[in-house]
């Protein structure tokens, strides 16, 4: 269910309206990302004599090769190591036998317009995007909610039954009152960091300790069990959310706060062509190299294999050893896989980080996320039901659909009319991703098909099928172990040392040179601005360790930390 906000006050208003949308910008680290991103005087520069230094970008998704992109342009050689394939979790799939233009996003599908640094490279790459049709939507057709055996249709939230708007009003209510909801979107807006930080200092102390289920029980609004239960169910935005019930109330509201679930769109042809696109982009503007230089020249065109150790080495080099036994030594490297490959897959010296350091990637809380697509002849769903009598109802013969059974969200992809289409049989998270585990894609399909035959009864989704489906699980992806970071409570001080360790002149000297990045390392996990955030938050810190620095009118993430570093809490 769309969550509609409280409105701002009304003295409030005319500011609110005249504001800069809602962006990731904060509200642990609020720096404008995309006004960084679009200055004319760049990023920033190195030396001289640093001109052509490698630099180790392991990870080839989009944290990777954003960081390797911009290292590029700035005169440095990025050298990216990649284990299976670019993209990461920006992965999109084909189905076999079926025509090349009908994808599957098995990783990052959908993405809200205040990912505004991750916007950034789209419209650099020039790609196309849509509107994703999610629950309720303005571009969703028609939403199936389907909770305890009743099955309730709606082309907008004013034709769902009255429970779930005081649901609704509930869950805007307890953001209000436990989070001061329309403050912190009024202080995004204008940019205004004291603000921002005065409100955010105060819920963190407070809220570090809280489940996102807890923080619902303490709410007044939220006495109701059973509205509880429906919310959990049905959710706002995307769907439902109690697979993040037992997650630290902070995540929730990071989302909330900056808008990440609401009005989304997916990129037409697949989110993977992002990374793809500026791994063989040749930039206008370089330093050091010649005109018509990409990272893919750099490579030879493919990356490096997967890197199996890391070690420090004399005068604090990284020294790096891939699969087929090669070993390289930088002056420096940047992390972007997920950290827990540092515990399994990667042998590491433990002199890479500080101990504290180490402590927080073991702490690091992975979600489990499964889907399950297949191709269809064409977008059935937009034919008209007819009831017993053969009249027709106005309605679509099935729907998005949000349920209490295995399937748990059904997202319905269309290409335009008598063209085939996908589905997204199903895509849920945890608890509920472990009990596709054990099975097939072809077992999963079936459990799929029966579940939702008990929600359309007439509608015979199989007889549209035109391919074997395709499915992930991304707790059983072996570099990845999980979808994404989410932290449980008390994790904010974890979370904290992983942001911030591109801030490494406070560090020894033997514990500097390597940057962690990705989306696991900033505060919006599970979200590909978090990547792109990171990723040139890590690009600021080599520069800086190879003595460079960014123009005065372009200050970098590092340059202004004092003034917007992320709350720090008492360790006693």
């Amino acid at each position: 269910m769309t969550s509609v906000p409280t409105a701002v006050h009304d003295e409030q208003h005319e500011q609110a309206q005249a504001a800069p949308p809602i962006t990731m910008f904060g509200p642990d680290f609020p720096y404008a990302y995309d006004d960084f991103l679009a200055h004319p005087a760049g990023l920033g520069s190195v030396p001289a004599a640093a001109l052509g230094t490698e630099v180790a970008v392991i990870g080839g998704g989009l944290s990777g090769i954003v960081a390797a992109y911009e290292l590029m342009k700035m005169g440095l050689k990025p050298v990216v190591y990649e284990a299976d394939r670019i993209g990461g979790r920006l992965r999109t799939v084909g189905f076999e036998g079926c025509d090349e233009n009908l994808t599957a996003e098995m990783g990052a599908m959908r993405f809200p317009p205040s990912s505004t640094a991750f916007w950034h490279y789209v419209d650099l790459v020039g790609l196309e995007t849509r509107p994703f049709p999610n629950p309720l939507a303005p571009g969703t057709p028609s939403t199936v909610v389907d909770l305890k055996g009743e099955t309730h249709y709606a082309t907008c939230v004013d034709e769902l039954p009255e429970v779930y708007h005081q649901v609704m009003h509930a869950w805007n209510a307890c953001l209000e009152e436990g989070a001061d909801f329309s403050d912190m979107q009024l202080a995004l807006r204008m940019r205004d960091i004291p603000r921002i930080r005065e409100i955010w200092s105060r819920l963190v102390e407070r809220l570090d300790n809280q489940t996102f289920y807890g923080f619902l029980c303490d709410s007044p609004s939220f006495r109701s069990f059973r509205h509880r239960e429906i919310f959990g169910q049905v959710g706002f935005g995307t769907g439902g959310w109690d697979t993040d019930f037992p997650n630290s109330i902070l995540e929730i509201l990071r989302v909330v706060y900056t808008g990440a679930d609401d009005d989304h769109h997916g990129i037409v042809g697949g989110s993977q062509q992002l990374p793809l696109r500026l791994w063989e982009r040749e930039p206008d503007k370089t330093v050091h190299w010649a005109c018509g230089t990409s990272l893919k020249s750099l490579h030879g065109g493919a990356p490096r294999p997967a890197v199996t150790r890391l070690h420090r080495t004399a005068g604090n080099r990284i020294t790096v050893t891939d699969a087929t036994g090669d070993i390289r030594t930088y002056a420096a490297a940047v992390f972007t896989a997920q950290s827990w490959m540092l515990l399994s897959k990667i042998a590491c010296d433990e002199s890479l980080f500080p101990i504290d350091h180490w402590t927080a990637i073991e702490r690091t809380h992975y979600m489990e996320s499964s889907k399950l697509f297949v191709p269809v002849d064409r977008p059935f769903w937009l034919d008209k039901a007819v009831d017993d009598m053969g009249n027709q109802t106005g309605r679509d013969v099935m729907s998005m659909t949000l349920t209490d059974r295995m399937t748990r969200g059904t997202y319905l992809l269309d290409d335009g009319p008598d063209r085939p289409a996908v589905i997204c049989l199903s895509y849920t998270w945890c608890d509920d991703s472990l009990k596709w585990l054990p099975l097939s894609a072809g077992e999963r399909m079936e459990v799929m098909l029966k579940s939702l035959g008990e929600i359309y009864p007439n509608v015979d989704i199989r007889r549209h099928i035109i391919g074997n489906p395709v499915t992930v699980s991304w707790e059983n992806e072996p570099y990845f172990m999980g979808a994404f970071k989410a932290n449980l409570p008390g994790h904010y001080r974890y979370q904290r040392r992983l942001f911030t360790h591109f801030m490494q002149d406070g560090l020894p000297e033997d514990k500097r040179g390597i940057f962690l990045a990705g989306d696991d390392i900033s505060w919006t996990a599970g979200w590909a601005e978090g990547a792109v955030q990171t990723a040139l938050n890590a690009v600021w810190g080599v520069m800086h360790h190879l003595g460079g620095g960014t123009d005065p009118a372009n200050p970098g993430p590092g340059d202004l930390y004092d003034e917007i570093a992320p709350v720090a809490l008492d360790e006693d």
